[in-house]
């Protein structure tokens, strides 16, 4: 049985930095590609960033560029998003997501993801 387990959620303020943990197990790490998503109140569940299976290739929304960095240690099945400068648009419930990898890069669709975690709560206040 696969599981996907978020952490490291919190109420933060503004600037502050956070970094999420996700550990997988029930499946081969190295074979699946990596990504974070978030879903605001009101808002449309989007893809933040995520990561190739090696960790070589990664994307980020350009609302989060050069502010979060996705990373990933297969030998501990865990994939992490360090969040730094954060916005009250932050805001929002992260999801760590496992999709089998077809390639060298990772994609930002929710249908390219099988396997979903229950999220974490990222509170930015002002």
């Amino acid at each position: 049985q696969v599981q996907v387990v978020e952490s490291g959620g919190d109420l933060v303020q503004a600037g502050g930095s956070l970094n999420l943990s996700c550990i997988v197990s029930g499946l081969n790490f190295d074979d699946y590609a990596m990504a974070w998503f978030r879903r605001s109140p009101g808002k449309e569940r989007e893809a933040v960033s995520c990561t190739s299976w090696s960790g070589a290739w990664s994307y980020y929304a350009d609302s989060v560029k050069g502010r979060f960095t996705i990373t990933r240690d297969n030998a501990k099945n865990t994939l992490y998003l360090q969040m730094n400068s954060l916005k009250p648009e932050d805001t929002a419930t992260y999801y760590c997501v496992a999709g089998e990898s077809n390639g060298s890069e990772c994609g930002e669709n929710e249908y390219e993801y099988t396997y979903w975690g229950q999220g974490t709560q990222v509170t930015v206040s002002s």
